[in-house]
């Protein structure tokens, strides 16, 4: 593969780097400031660095149609994901933040048009935002062939009952449309078609919001993670998206590029935390002299560089894969990512607070909370132990059935 960007893709980084820079990280402590007036509202500087991201160009990035977006392939769009990484709440500045992301691919692919006008199109301008709910509390949802949330034809009408939690971006006022992944043939033999995925307006009776989850302690305002009762909901037969069984076709094909993104977030996110520990390294005087005249300190930056760039040439290799051959065919690739990513931005972070000493876990700096996040994505979009055992099971298949030379 060609390391090389293109053109387009480095006149586009640039620019991007720019207005982070210019634009994004002065704004960080305003954004904060602003979150403890409202938790679940949009902070202002939030919308009016949006309008700013649109004006420049930067919008829709991620999306590889370019009837709806920017239309870069998913190697193209890697270090413009990584950069993003680099502040939690950019993303959604350029309107290339999860949920959304996966929920405007489905319905770029899978979406009638009815469903495209009605929710696609406000949801690529950013008027609204969006929510996946698949994950439940009483059952292990890491297999997805276990939820129990049900999805019931009623004349012209589907009825759904279920409980959800984790659901990330519902907490969010700006929320306005679920894609819930629930069972419409659940005595069907085949496990993978009893699902569906269906639309559900938040605002629909019966869509009770438990509580808000936190993560390590952290609220994650101003999406959170909502718990959420589904009781009776009843929505449009036209709500369910491509067909019935179709539920567990369309979540594998949202979450190739899904769990890859998060990768490409979690790289700009390492690389964030490696240039803040070298700079506390040389600026703190420790034993009499700066921290990174200490050996074990100069070994902890060597191998988080050398960290970074594995997962680096790792993703960029997962994405060239994906445009090549397609998201199955780079499954093992995607898998791959998705076991090293997270871990290695854990292990580059918690380096990162530990050169830092006690102010490395305050609201001082940045890392506390990217940590928090970098251990989440080790469960979301599917824990490290599920990658690794389907991993395993396509490499001991593949290589068994080799004849010995």
């Amino acid at each position: 593969m060609d390391f090389e960007y293109s053109d387009n893709v480095k006149r586009l980084l640039e620019r991007l780097q720019q207005f982070m820079h210019e634009q994004v990280y002065p704004a960080e402590e305003t954004f904060h400031q602003q979150l403890q007036q409202d938790r679940w509202g949009e902070p202002p500087v939030l919308a009016e660095l949006k309008i700013k991201a649109r004006e420049a160009g930067l919008w829709n990035l991620f999306m590889p149609d370019p009837r709806f977006g920017a239309g870069l392939t998913n190697l193209e769009y890697a270090p413009l994901a990584e950069e993003m990484g680099k502040v939690l709440f950019s993303s959604e500045i350029f309107n290339c933040s999860a949920p959304d992301t996966g929920n405007m691919e489905v319905l770029a692919q899978y979406g009638s048009p009815q469903q495209q006008e009605q929710w696609l199109q406000p949801l690529l301008t950013g008027e609204i935002r969006s929510a996946f709910a698949m994950t439940e509390p009483k059952v292990a949802s890491s297999d997805a062939t276990n939820i129990e949330t049900s999805i019931v034809r009623d004349g012209d009408d589907y009825i759904i009952n279920g409980h959800k939690f984790y659901i990330s971006g519902l907490m969010n006022e700006r929320c306005k449309i679920l894609i819930v992944m629930g069972k419409t043939d659940p005595d069907n033999p085949n496990r993978h078609q009893q699902q569906s995925q269906i639309l559900v307006p938040t605002e629909t009776a019966g869509v009770n919001i438990v509580r808000p989850m936190t993560v390590f302690g952290y609220d994650d305002a101003p999406e959170g993670h909502a718990e959420v009762i589904f009781d009776n909901v009843r929505v449009p037969a036209a709500n369910l998206i491509v067909g019935e069984g179709r539920g567990f076709e369309i979540a594998q094909g949202r979450l190739g590029p899904g769990r890859i993104h998060h990768c490409m977030r979690l790289i700009g996110q390492a690389q964030r935390a490696l240039e803040a520990m070298a700079k506390r390294a040389e600026q703190r005087v420790v034993f009499g002299r700066p921290m990174s005249k200490q050996g074990s300190v100069r070994e902890d930056i060597a191998k988080s560089a050398c960290e970074i760039e594995q997962a680096r040439l790792l993703t960029l290799k997962a994405a060239d894969q994906m445009d090549r051959y397609g998201n199955k065919a780079a499954r093992d690739l995607i898998a791959m990512i998705k076991i090293v990513a997270p871990q290695m931005a854990c292990n580059v972070i918690d380096r990162a607070m530990q050169i830092h000493g006690a102010a490395g876990l305050s609201q001082d700096f940045h890392l506390a909370q990217h940590y928090a996040y970098a251990r989440t994505i080790r469960l979301a979009d599917g824990p490290d132990q599920v990658h690794m055992m389907q991993l395993g099971r396509n490499l001991a298949a593949r290589y068994g059935a080799e004849k010995d030379a």
